[in-house]
């Protein structure tokens, strides 16, 4: 059971990284295309934000943190990006129930939106910006990078780096294990047929971005920072949550105990850090809670995506933390008393 444990876990943060590169690639190529369209329109504000925190990962968060701390979106399109996140988890949850993960991020992202307006049409502008400093954010705020350049993809091949040679030898690995059935779904669906082509351009990336971006983005931002975590907190959750199920028969305590599970989701999800949620996503997989209580955590909790606005306003920290416990709490109350 350890062993199956283990590979699932290995499995899905093979998966989380794949995603989280091909994310990485789209962002840096298309940094920028947003701002003008976000000026205009609180509306537009609202709608690209909370698409924005909808893509899995920190990046989009981290994104609309940096446009909130240069004034270009405003506090109620800041709220709406983190309800619309649900961090890393969002990559785990894609890989263990694509389905449902997919209608649970239309539903926080159609609350961000609504959450966003309402906020600004109740608090106080003045008392969130104070205090307030413009503050660049090195990950969103340096030089363009040229991602694709044909004239220096085989020499970086012939002099390739320790770091691209394991992440393209890791990429062909898991190439090799889902067409042969060692990974992913043993029968070919769609998840498969996806998989397989998200691998394919990950492959694809990992072979042909510069060393620059390969260095920073994949390498420092992704390998080092979010990968082990990831697995370690996937690994953690996966036996925790089979020890709990299989020895202190903790399902039939959760099924008498829903509103106290809501709250407990709702208190984890304001640690600013991407993880804990991963326990009522397991939890979920199990059919130990019911829909509405993952809904509530995902709402409340926003991966490490907030983490950034400690620098920019504490104020404005603990604000979105408290709209979102609300929000959440709220959402959650609804699907305790309608039974969903």
């Amino acid at each position: 059971m350890i062993i199956s444990i283990f590979e699932q876990a290995l499995m899905i943060t093979g998966f989380v990284f794949v995603m989280m590169l091909v994310i990485e690639y789209i962002n840096v190529q298309t940094r920028g295309v947003w701002h003008d369209s976000l000026k205009r329109s609180k509306w537009m504000q609202y709608l690209l934000s909370a698409f924005l925190g909808a893509i899995p990962g920190c990046l989009g968060a981290f994104t609309v943190v940096a446009l909130y701390s240069h004034r270009i979106v405003s506090f109620g399109a800041l709220v709406a990006a983190m309800i619309a996140t649900s961090g890393d988890e969002a990559f785990v949850m894609l890989a263990l129930f694509p389905g449902k993960a997919l209608i649970l991020t239309v539903i926080i992202f159609s609350i961000g939106i609504v959450s966003g307006f309402l906020t600004d049409k109740i608090l106080p502008l003045k008392y969130l910006y104070k205090k307030i400093e413009l503050h660049e954010l090195s990950l969103h705020e340096e030089e363009t990078c040229v991602c694709f350049q044909k004239n220096l993809i085989l020499n970086q091949l012939k002099h390739c780096s320790f770091q691209r040679a394991l992440l393209i030898g890791m990429l062909l690995i898991f190439i090799v294990g889902l067409v042969i059935g060692e990974i992913g779904p043993h029968e070919w669906n769609w998840i498969r047929v996806t998989l397989l082509i998200a691998l394919s351009v990950s492959l694809f990336i990992v072979t042909t971005v510069p060393e620059h971006f390969l260095e920073e983005h994949l390498w420092k931002h992704i390998v080092k920072v979010h990968i082990p975590r990831i697995f370690l907190w996937t690994l953690g959750a996966l036996l925790v949550v089979h020890l709990l199920l299989s020895q202190l028969n903790i399902e039939q305590w959760i099924e008498s105990n829903k509103f106290i599970i809501l709250i407990i989701a709702c208190l984890i999800g304001l640690i600013p850090e991407s993880g804990p949620h991963m326990i009522f996503v397991t939890l979920f997989v199990h059919g130990a809670i019911p829909f509405s209580i993952l809904i509530a955590s995902s709402i409340v909790q926003d991966g490490h995506g907030m983490l950034p606005m400690l620098a920019e306003s504490k104020r404005g920290f603990v604000g979105v933390k408290l709209i979102n416990l609300l929000v959440g709490f709220l959402v959650g109350i609804l699907g305790y008393f309608f039974g969903f």
